[in-house]
């Protein structure tokens, strides 16, 4: 897969209620916001780059960054800000996008290889990123059971664009329901000393991921 073209989206559309609202990715952890973090990181991996946000675009700016409106009514969850990306990703004659989660400042550095390697062979590469369960977590269902799927860390390719805008349509919302209907894998990442998909949904997360860069 290595002649493929894979752009990067960071997915901030999210609402941060359980932060107030707002833009949770300019929430800093030593001295730098979430957001410029996972910019950071994504960028090192991929040629391009842009953020899928809703409202004023300008107040991203000083990222230099497209930014990406929703294009379907109402908030539609992560998938909506997958199709956005993968609209402009077609714009700009790409195969696939990598997305990112904008409040997730610690994961993988091979993110985009790793899920590329699991992607070998498919003839519409769809991936998401898991780790692994483990003591009492590995007995909630869902995921799976044995794994924590992340659902906004995925690769995503543009061919299957207008299958997923129609699933929207029709009110799908949750994204596993959909990488599931196309046979979509799985890449394994290790979770020791901690989850490296570990985001930022409290104010007590925050805490912990100043924690976290020590």
């Amino acid at each position: 897969m290595a002649e493929q073209k894979i752009l990067g989206v960071i997915l901030a559309g999210g609402l941060a209620t359980r932060m107030g609202g707002g833009d949770k990715g300019r929430l800093e952890i030593g001295g730098e916001s979430l957001l410029s973090r996972v910019v950071d990181r994504l960028s090192a991996q991929v040629p391009d780059l842009a953020l899928n946000a809703n409202g004023d675009p300008t107040r991203f700016a000083d990222l230099g960054l497209p930014v990406l409106g929703d294009s379907v009514d109402g908030f539609s969850g992560p998938l909506a800000g997958v199709l956005a990306g993968l609209d402009w990703a077609a714009e700009q004659g790409a195969d696939e996008i990598v997305t990112a989660a904008a409040d997730t400042p610690f994961f993988p550095m091979d993110l985009v290889a790793r899920l590329t390697d699991a992607a070998e062979g498919m003839t519409h590469p769809l991936v998401l990123a898991t780790t692994p369960r483990s003591g009492k977590e590995a007995l909630k269902s869902g995921g799976r059971g044995r794994v924590n799927r992340h659902p906004t860390f995925g690769l995503w390719p543009v061919a299957l664009r207008d299958d997923l805008r129609a699933a929207l349509e029709d009110g799908l919302r949750k994204v596993v329901l959909w990488t599931d209907r196309h046979d979509g894998r799985e890449a394994l990442f290790v979770a020791e000393p901690f989850d490296p998909f570990f985001n930022v949904n409290t104010p007590e997360d925050l805490e912990r991921a100043e924690a976290l860069l020590t």
